[in-house]
């Protein structure tokens, strides 16, 4: 049975969560709106209020959170011991946006709002490659009145704000988004299908052209009611992705797309992150954001880990 350690709780529908050196997390509430960094001891400081829906974040080692922000496209739904992401509202949404966040003011600044002259919808994740560049994912937004969904893209662009290119079109509802150990291959989720397609890298920010009806582009489906989430890949090439109603992690392997399960108990688990608090160099301890229930649980990963190429 898979041992957890609850650091804390009464978060607002955590997201995004990133292992820092010094043993603190930080992460997003969607629903606070705002940038959080947890303490080993489980108390919470505010890093930044954010407007609109705070999604996937990264950090560069200069100091900068990089942050994709979809708009405040979902409304939250509260039942009590439960949080959902509710229906899209226009009243609340700014739009989507790729951000840059000051850690020491709290300073938040539009990176991209559009690619090609297109807005962009409702950013999700993002994961940094080796060459200063970020890959993420646009959710795009179910409108349930106009009955209305968006078609939308992986992308990739510059952190200097100087280049966004749309690599990958069409894709629906793309969620997390990570690399290979040897960043050849970019590995995202779709929450709707239930699927983790990947695609390889030609060189940076550049997917290589896909054959068409070749069905190695998809790495795994998995069967019944699941729907899936933000993903971290381990030190041995595992896909790591967070898995909604079969609450927990689904651990994919990249070789043959087996998959085994690590239950949480939240239905709504939606990230995993690795770092390295021991000092092994091994990034086992696996952070993981239960949002339903605004927890961030810690576990030791029977794997190793994978240290992110921004940190």
């Amino acid at each position: 049975m898979t041992e957890f350690t609850e650091i804390t709780s009464g978060l607002r529908f955590p997201e995004g969560p990133i292992a820092m050196p010094d043993g603190t997390v930080i992460l997003v509430e969607m629903f606070g709106p705002r940038i959080t960094r947890v303490h080993p001891d489980g108390t919470k400081e505010t890093v930044a209020e954010i407007v609109g829906g705070p999604n996937g974040a990264a950090i560069v080692p200069e100091g900068a959170l990089y942050l994709c922000n979809n708009g405040g496209c979902f409304t939250p739904v509260d039942l009590g011991e439960l949080l959902l992401p509710g229906p899209f509202d226009p009243e609340r949404y700014i739009g989507g946006r790729i951000q840059k966040v000051d850690l020491a003011t709290g300073t938040v600044t539009d990176l991209y709002t559009e690619c090609d002259g297109r807005p962009l919808r409702a950013p999700n994740d993002l994961v940094f490659d080796a060459h200063g560049g970020f890959w993420f994912t646009d959710h795009g937004i179910r409108n349930e009145h106009a009955r209305t969904s968006d078609f939308t893209g992986i992308y990739y662009a510059k952190a200097d704000g100087s280049h966004i290119s749309e690599q990958v079109f069409p894709v629906e509802g793309p969620n997390g988004i990570g690399l290979s150990p040897d960043g050849g291959t970019v590995y995202w989720a779709e929450t709707h299908s239930g699927r983790v397609f990947r695609r390889t890298i030609a060189e940076p920010g550049v997917v290589a052209p896909a054959i068409p009806l070749d069905t190695s582009v998809c790495l795994a489906g998995l069967p019944g009611y699941q729907l899936l989430d933000s993903l971290a890949v381990d030190g041995d090439g595992n896909v790591c992705v967070a898995t909604l109603i079969n609450g927990g992690i689904s651990v994919i392997s990249p070789v043959d797309g087996g998959i085994t399960h690590v239950a949480t108990g939240d239905l709504l688990t939606t990230n995993i992150c690795f770092g390295d608090r021991d000092g092994s160099g091994e990034y086992r301890d696996a952070y993981i954001t239960c949002s339903g229930t605004g927890r961030l649980l810690h576990m030791r990963w029977p794997n190793k880990g994978l240290r992110l190429n921004n940190l």
